[in-house]
């Protein structure tokens, strides 16, 4: 997850989420005694409090378990868009799974909407949830007729679907396609509200406890960092990244993507709806309640994480094209986030092999984690109770690869591989010579370290080899991070782990070499 610091000071605003901001700090404890539940949840994002939730409510003891504090990683820096306009999936699902697989989608996506708004309902939840039209549009000329193949698409499939040449903001579109009866809401307010119904009747949440070994062979037990150990008879894989592989090979059919958000206030009204583009460079928009008034999210710039060029231009070119497109008044805030994107473009939900009946996963959200995160949560709800569900099929993380999916699959094994051969055959300065805020690759002793010099003039030296596969990290200037351009590992500048699949921190200088440790087995 991204942390607030105040080390981008050439950039305006607190580089933190909105939504962590506006929310108080949870306080769950950390596991410090062995414990036996029915089912343990490892990670407490969307998916992770949404399944707790539901399967408390079916008479389930449960615990909820986040190495960190929950809803602070990616939906703590989501736009928090609640839509089943997924950029232009509809047109490709049809095309590469057919159209039986692409309805069931739209169904999910649908039902996971008004799923939202109907716990909001029950719950009585103040988190700013909102009806709105969702919009998809480009100004590029060359992208006009894969909007249309996309309108007709959600049209066959029964979506409240309308192709426009015009949207309500002053952009020069050449042609839209709105959806009708979408959502947004504020992630956090939701998302807590839900978690503090949780624990009680032998169901708990604990914060800080990193699962580090899951005994899978007799029963279901999770080991934590602490060594405490957790007894169920099913587990559930939360963790955004697999924490646990069982040679189900997710390293191999997730990659990872990065993108950014602006917070900014314009003295201009932001009209109804929810925007993104179909082009590249990736433009989303959204208004947001803010202090009495509206602020707006400018969201883009995705790219796979560690590909990106300096991070802190990515940022400005956000704030560039808000510039042009509002009459805005400051930026209030700026994070980033990192999802991961599946082979096929649909998430991996189910049992996270075959042959691993009581364990399951949900993971490859892409950008779409609200309504894909949510339909998860009911379709693990559902295998767990036996209850039928006819998204089964087309989430399952194990079901057949199409052709598209297979070359994409060959695609970015592929870069992964010059990847790790190009970071291993990179030179690197063998001296310290750094500005104050300053990091980059160095060798000393004839091994290559990440240093970072701080703002006080202290250099932090870590290992710069990934403790997931090997491959050599790279520097992050804006977020001062050590990112993996192979698998997506963050890592601080101290060696802590920031985002996996890593499972190891990295080690300093005059220790031993990183432990490599692919967790697949």
């Amino acid at each position: 997850m991204n942390k607030s610091c105040n080390t981008c000071e050439n950039f305006e605003g607190v580089f933190k989420s909105y939504w962590l901001d506006s929310t108080p700090e949870t306080d769950y404890p950390i596991l410090n005694k062995d414990i036996t539940v029915d089912i343990t949840v490892i990670g407490a994002g969307i998916v992770g409090v949404t399944t707790s939730l539901l399967l408390k409510k079916e008479g389930f003891k449960v615990a909820l378990i986040d190495a960190d504090k929950i809803c602070q990683g990616t939906s703590g820096h989501t736009t928090a868009k609640i839509t089943s306009q997924h950029h232009l999936i509809y047109d490709k699902l049809i095309t590469e799974m057919g159209i039986e697989k692409a309805q069931k989608y739209a169904d999910a996506n649908e039902f996971a909407i008004n799923f939202i708004e109907n716990i909001v309902n029950e719950y009585s939840i103040d988190c700013d949830f909102h009806r709105l039209p969702a919009y998809i549009y480009t100004e590029d000329e060359n992208f006009v007729s894969s909007i249309k193949k996309e309108s007709e698409a959600a049209l066959s499939l029964g979506l409240k679907a309308k192709f426009l040449d015009s949207i309500p903001i002053s952009l020069p579109v050449k042609a839209a396609l709105c959806f009708e009866n979408q959502a947004q809401f504020h992630p956090r307010k939701y998302l807590l509200d839900l978690a503090n119904k949780i624990p009680g009747d032998g169901s708990h949440i604990f914060e800080n406890t990193k699962i580090v070994d899951i005994d899978s062979d007799n029963s279901c037990v999770c080991t934590t960092d602490n060594e405490k150990k957790i007894s169920s008879s099913k587990i559930i894989v939360a963790s955004h990244f697999p924490c646990y592989d069982a040679l189900g090979l997710y390293f191999a059919r997730l990659s990872p993507k990065k993108s950014y958000v602006l917070a900014v206030e314009t003295k201009e009204n932001f009209p109804k709806g929810v925007f993104i583009n179909a082009e590249e460079p990736g433009r989303s928009l959204r208004c947001q309640n803010y202090n009495g008034s509206k602020i707006v999210l400018v969201g883009g710039e995705g790219h796979k994480t560690a590909h990106g060029e300096n991070t802190l231009t990515h940022y400005k070119n956000l704030k560039s094209f808000a510039e042009k497109t509002f009459n805005i008044d400051n930026i209030l805030y700026y994070w980033s986030t990192q999802d991961y994107m599946t082979v096929d473009g649909v998430p991996y939900i189910g049992h996270l092999t075959s042959s691993t009946k009581n364990i399951y996963v949900a993971t490859g959200f892409g950008e779409w984690g609200m309504t894909n995160g949510t339909a998860a949560a009911i379709l693990l709800k559902d295998l767990i109770t036996n209850k039928e569900n006819s998204w089964k099929d087309l989430y399952n993380p194990s079901r057949p690869m199409t052709s598209s999916s297979i070359k994409n699959l060959f695609t970015l094994n592929i870069d992964v591989a010059k990847e790790l051969v190009k970071g291993k055959l990179q030179g690197a300065p063998n001296t310290l010579d750094l500005n104050n805020d300053e990091g980059k690759v160095v060798t000393i002793d004839g091994r290559k370290y990440g240093a970072y010099k701080d703002n006080t003039g202290n250099i932090h030296l870590v290992d710069n080899t990934c403790t997931h596969l090997g491959c050599e990290l790279k520097w992050n200037d804006a977020e001062k991070s050590w990112d993996c351009p192979c698998h997506g590992s963050r890592f601080s500048y101290e060696g802590d782990i920031i985002e996996g699949p890593a499972i190891n921190k990295l080690n300093h200088y005059k220790e031993n070499p990183n432990r490599i440790d692919p967790n697949i087995l």
